[in-house]
This record gives C-alpha cells, sequence and structure tokens, in this order.
C-alpha cells in the first residue's frame, strides 16, 4: 500500500447533515490502509446542486474555495461517487478559460478518489470484516457512468465474510433522484423510485447497498413510507464492520 504524504477526507454535505455514520466509516477504512487521515472544517459544497442547475459562476465560487481548502493535502477521499466526479470531472470544466485557476483546478482533479475505488486499488482485505445478511448493491449513476468505476464497490463487497451478495436486477438503472431531477420531476422520479424498489425487493435482500448518500437518503425515504423490510447502507458502513 501507499503512504502519501496527507490524505483529507472529503465528507460531503449529506454525509455531514444526515449520516455521519458513513464519515466515520470512512475514516477507519482510510486508517486501515495507512492513512492518517484528517478533516479539514472549512470544507463546504463542492458546487456540484448549483453546477446542475445551471448557475456556473455560485459553481465556481464554492470549487475556488474547495481548492483552496485541499490544495494542502496529497489525496481527498469522499465516500461519493458524485462528488468526487464534481471534482475530478467537472471544476475542471468550470476553470477552462481562467488562466490562473485551470492549473490548479486541474491539479486538485488528479487528487481526488471515490472511496471504493482508493479501497480496491490499495488492497484492502475485506475478509477482516463481518456482516451477516443479504446485499444488493445499486450502482450509482455518477460513480458508473462519470467516473466509470464498475467492479469496485461489487468486489470489496464480496469479500466479505457473512455477506451474500445478490445481483440487483436492472441494478445500473437510475433510482430516480438526480438532485434537482427529484424537485422538478418528481412523477417521474418517483415512478423510477417504485420500480427500484420492487427490484431491490425481488431479490430477497435485507440490505440495499450503495455509494451515494444522495441515492441512499431517497430509496431509504421510499422504504420507510413503503413499510418495506428493507433498509439501506452505505457500502462503507458494511466495510467498516469489524470481525
Amino acid at each position: 500500500m501507499s503512504a502519501p504524504g496527507k490524505t483529507a477526507l472529503f465528507v460531503t454535505c449529506l454525509v455531514d447533515q444526515f449520516f455521519p455514520a458513513v464519515g466515520e466509516a470512512a475514516v477507519r477504512l482510510l486508517e486501515s490502509c495507512g492513512r492518517r487521515v484528517e478533516f479539514p472544517s472549512a470544507q463546504t459544497c463542492c458546487g456540484q446542486p448549483a453546477f446542475n442547475m445551471g448557475y456556473r459562476e455560485e459553481a465556481r465560487r464554492l470549487g475556488r474555495r474547495m481548492i483552496e481548502i485541499f490544495e494542502p493535502y496529497d489525496e481527498v477521499v469522499t465516500p461519493s461517487g458524485s462528488c468526487a466526479s464534481m471534482a475530478r470531472i467537472h471544476l475542471p470544466e468550470l476553470f477552462e478559460v481562467d488562466d490562473e485557476w485551470r492549473p490548479r483546478a486541474q491539479a486538485f482533479a488528479k487528487r481526488v478518489f471515490e472511496l471504493t475505488e482508493l479501497l480496491a486499488r490499495e488492497g484492502f482485505d475485506p475478509s477482516g470484516c463481518r456482516f451477516e445478511g443479504r446485499v444488493t448493491y445499486h450502482a450509482s449513476c455518477h460513480l458508473l457512468r462519470e467516473l466509470g468505476i464498475t467492479d469496485a464497490p461489487r468486489s470489496l463487497l464480496s469479500g466479505v465474510p457473512g455477506v451474500e451478495l445478490i445481483d440487483l436486477p436492472d441494478g445500473e438503472v437510475c433510482c430516480g433522484f438526480g438532485g434537482a431531477f427529484s424537485v422538478k420531476m418528481p412523477e417521474l422520479s418517483g415512478a423510477m423510485l417504485d420500480d427500484k424498489l420492487t427490484a431491490a425487493e425481488s431479490t430477497g435482500a435485507g440490505v440495499l447497498t450503495a455509494t451515494d448518500c444522495g441515492c441512499l437518503m431517497h430509496l431509504g425515504g421510499a422504504i420507510e413510507r413503503r413499510g418495506s423490510p428493507l433498509r439501506v447502507l452505505h457500502v462503507a458502513e458494511i466495510l467498516a464492520t469489524e470481525s
């Protein structure tokens, strides 16, 4: 395993506000890979909501702040495919014609990693974990379509003793969240959500997992309203469960 000088956790807005256990799990997993993890307390949003809504200047302001805060670190790890894709792909796009910020954004983007991507690259061994139950995995859109990460979460989960990993029918189809999409087109979003939960329930799994808390928040709310026996967990929470 490599030993970078300084590792920062970019915790994301949703983890900070709604899923703190995911951030704690991410720290434990990174420390198990030999990292000394720091949490820059000044961090805020990466700018993705503004970017997705077309507010590019507002997104640039947040992007500049993010770059400044995380520039001192050799690697920045986040338990979110969507925020990782914003930092790695879209921040450099935002500063494409800015001679001052373009090289800084490009250099920053190269140091950003999604959590399961880094764990798989570092050869994290999930055999020391222990999680009992049937689990099905939803592939979040940004992780899959923008970052191109397909195997890392599944291979890590399948190596956990006690996990029976069950394929989710149409597992790579969007859950219907999409941030503002679920607000602007609630009927379509709700229909996609119902299809996703019906598919998940058909597996007989007790846990529906993903790498993005946006998906988990969307799915978890519907599970509660529906009275489904499923529960949602971030992949990091499963991997951080010790035997």
